[in-house]
């Protein structure tokens, strides 16, 4: 090093030669790099020291400890920089000097250092009352200084903290995690998953390192394997996970300029292409990272939770009676309320105990313990045709597919474990698949899952929900396994392009089903549900389902009220567990008023009876008896520009109504009338136009503008090209200037009718707005 060549100036140049290479893929080693570094920056400083041969280092010696991230030589591009002053002895009142010599460079550079100077005492006393001290001491690495220091640091917290408050510490830990899984959720189910904080993240290793050091005692994270509580493979897988989440954070940290865990969005698509994923089995690059990042943190998430239940049995080993075993069945048994396999060699012998297992998990509401989960993945590979076939397992998984919802899903247990595949071999295809879209929530295969239990859910709806009507549906279904079946693989089509993945499905489903010991009859109509569970919503939100030819069409494609009831409360349950965006009160009602359509026609014929002529033959002579703004001819005449549809579904008040709207739209470019009980959540508002192509987006979009959600429509185009639109929207939130926010929404529509307002700007703005507060709120 040139002597004219400061620590800090080293360090930033060596840092951005090494992003560089990084960002190149040149350095898979980044992290331990990065730490290299910082460790180089610190033992230059330590060894040019101005301050510290007044220190006297030889009465008082002092150490350099690197803590968190750090200490563990995982130091991302934006993280913080933790770091222990450790002196012998009382902190010396030099150490301010030592302060300013040692940090104040890395702030300069704009690096997030956090520092503490503390005695050996000190250390001790602290971390054996505050947990979180004694968390950041966990990943203590001597950097630099009088090494003898951090070797006694090592023996005081072993000796005089661990030893005594170690079980604490693990009870702490386990409920901290809980609560941090509560707070951020479970990422292998997200598609914007937190990479740190996230169960499945990062800080689930973390977890289980200091739980092992606390527990174990191990000093290295390969101790894991040395000691046994982790195979050769699942270390290196492991290692490979966390490898591959860390990557994915520092090229996060990168392109967001900052430290940010939270995979959002609009990172997603660079990020795939800076890791050089490309498209393929149909996938977009995105989609393809994105799921193997879901198979890392899932496999993460496993692990960690292996560790926090071995962890607890250690801890009521000492102190505690011998559990009582329970005997189950033979070769399972009960114990701390868990199920267990009384041993490997029972699995061995008796294979079908990986099914059994499960379904007497779904029997008794308990749990597969941690340790029962992995010897099921372990044995997987006894998993073949002829299991499959078996009429035992057959029976056991139709048992556990029709289970009533329990406090834990045991279907997720399948999916975790890998039995669900090794079961059902035509899931492969959608496991950890994602779907980079604005709707999907969830990962396919976990949507599935979320499907079934939805459905299973809506039998202990309360009585005054929505949901107790699908409750009743369900309940008046013959055989609900057939609609719980096509629940679980009405989206097993989605591999390859995934294009027309409900026809794909439909085939797929026939050989899963027939494989499962369904009847012929019961096959098809598995089929059928899988191949039209888009149907129902893309009628009810791209057709006029007022149409009559539309909904006598659509009810030709059912064979019976009953696979009509079943596709509907499959469509619900799908767009459900799809995501906010694609169910909310809108579609609900689109597709509640669907399916009574439908229903009637299967039922009775209502619609397609000549009984509709008679029902508009008796509105058109209400609407005579009660105008006075027409002349009998007059109305005559409009009557014929009205269309049967119109007439059909509109009451005579409404046709009353609109007729006096027409009267006076005159040489007005539109008329608007919004009407509506005060205390009422919603407004219907009328607006009477000559149409035009467009207009009802562009008067949809003026109710957006002015803070209207659209809650439902109704579009009607009379023969003398007079558009009459009804929309039924919330009503605003601040009632006092109501009236206020209406003449804006006329005065807006003018302007966009005459082309004084260009409304997508105008939307564009308000989003952007919208988005901006957010961010203020988040930050």
């Amino acid at each position: 090093m040139s002597e004219l060549e400061s620590p800090i100036s080293l360090l930033q140049e060596k840092k951005q030669g090494l992003i560089a290479r990084f960002l190149k893929g040149d350095e898979p080693s980044f992290v331990e790099r990065y730490t290299g570094l910082l460790d180089d920056y610190f033992r230059e400083t330590f060894v040019r020291s101005s301050v510290g041969p007044k220190m006297r280092v030889d009465k008082n010696p002092y150490a350099v400890i690197a803590l968190g991230g750090y200490g563990r030589k995982e130091e991302c591009l934006h993280s913080d920089v933790d770091v222990l002053l450790l002196f012998k002895k009382k902190v010396p009142t030099e150490a301010r000097g030592l302060v300013q010599e040692t940090f104040y460079p890395l702030w300069d550079i704009g690096l997030d250092v956090g520092y503490a100077t503390r005695s050996l005492k000190e250390c001790s006393t602290l971390a054996s009352r505050d947990f979180e001290v004694l968390t950041s001491l966990m990943d203590a690495r001597f950097v630099c200084g009088i090494s003898f220091l951090y070797s006694d640091l090592m023996e005081q917290l072993n000796g005089k903290v661990l030893s005594r408050r170690g079980r604490a510490y693990v009870d702490w830990l386990s409920a901290r995690n809980r609560d941090r899984h509560a707070r951020f959720g479970d990422s292998t189910y997200r598609l914007e998953p937190n990479l740190k904080e996230g169960q499945g993240g990062l800080r689930d290793y973390h977890a289980m390192l200091w739980i092992a050091r606390a527990t174990y005692h191990i000093s290295e994270p390969r101790d894991l394997e040395f000691l046994g509580h982790l195979s050769h493979d699942e270390f290196e897988s492991l290692r490979e996970a966390v490898s591959f989440i860390t990557t994915v954070r520092n090229r996060l940290h990168h392109i967001s300029g900052r430290r940010c865990d939270q995979l959002y969005f609009e990172y997603q698509v660079k990020l795939a292409q800076d890791l050089a994923f490309r498209r393929e089995n149909g996938q977009h690059p995105v989609e393809g990272f994105l799921g193997a990042l879901h198979s890392q943190m899932t496999f993460l998430k496993r692990q960690h939770l292996m560790f926090l239940n071995r962890a607890a049995g250690e801890k009521g080993k000492a102190g505690r009676k011998k559990a009582l075993r329970r005997v189950v069945t033979e070769g399972i048994e009960v114990l701390h309320d868990a199920l267990h396999f009384e041993s490997s060699e029972a699995i061995l012998e008796k294979p079908t105990l990986l099914i059994k297992i499960l379904e007497k998990s779904a029997i008794l509401g308990l749990p597969l313990s941690i340790e029962a989960c992995r010897l099921v993945t372990e044995f997987l590979y006894l998993v073949d045709e002829e299991f499959r076939e078996s009429r035992g397992v057959v029976k056991a998984f139709r048992r556990i597919l029709a289970a009533p919802p329990g406090t834990f899903n045991v279907l997720n247990e399948m999916l975790e474990t890998g039995m669900m595949v090794a079961l059902i071999p035509e899931m492969k295809g959608i496991v950890h698949r994602i779907q980079y879209d604005e709707y999907h929530v969830y990962p396919v295969d976990k949507h599935s899952l979320h499907t079934v239990q939805t459905l299973k859910g809506f039998g202990d709806a309360s009585p005054d929900s929505q949901e107790n009507f699908y409750g009743n549906l369900l309940r008046e279904i013959r055989n609900p396994e057939l609609l719980l079946w096509a629940c679980l693989l009405h989206d097993i089509g989605k591999t390859g392009d995934g294009r027309d993945h409900a026809s794909q499905g439909a085939r797929v489903v026939r050989r899963a089903s027939k494989r499962m010991g369904f009847a012929d009859q019961d096959v098809e109509t598995i089929s059928f549900l899988v191949r039209e569970h888009l149907f129902l919503m893309h009628t009810a939100t791209r057709r006029d389902i007022n149409d009559e030819k539309i909904v006598v069409q659509c009810a030709r494609r059912f064979p019976d009220v009953e696979h009509l009831k079943m596709l509907y409360l499959l469509t619900i349950a799908d767009s459900m567990a799809t995501g906010p965006k694609a169910w909310n009160d809108w579609t609900a009602a689109l597709l509640k008023d669907l399916f009574v359509k439908l229903y009637h026609i299967l039922e009775r014929g209502e619609l397609a009876t000549p009984a509709a002529t008679d029902v508009v033959e008796k509105k058109k002579k209400e609407v005579f008896q009660r105008a006075v703004c027409l002349s009998r001819n007059a109305l005559e005449t409009l009557f014929d520009q009205m269309s049967p549809r119109y007439l059909l579904y509109t009451s005579s008040k409404d046709i009353l109504r609109h007729v006096n709207l027409y009267q006076r739209l005159g040489e007005e470019r539109f008329v608007l009338e919004a009407q509506g009980k005060p205390k009422a959540n919603y407004r219907t508002a009328t607006v009477c136009a000559a149409d035009f192509p467009g207009l009802f987006s562009k008067i949809a979009g003026v109710f957006t503008l002015n803070n209207l959600d659209v809650l439902s429509a109704q579009i009607y185009t009379w023969r003398n090209h007079i558009a009459v639109d009804i929309f039924k929207v919330k009503a605003p939130i601040d009632r006092l200037i109501e009236d206020e926010i209406w003449v804006r929404v006329k005065n807006d529509l003018a302007a966009v009718l005459m082309g004084e307002l260009a409304l997508e700007p105008a939307l564009g703005q308000k989003v952007q707005a919208y988005r901006s507060f957010q961010t203020k709120i988040a930050t």
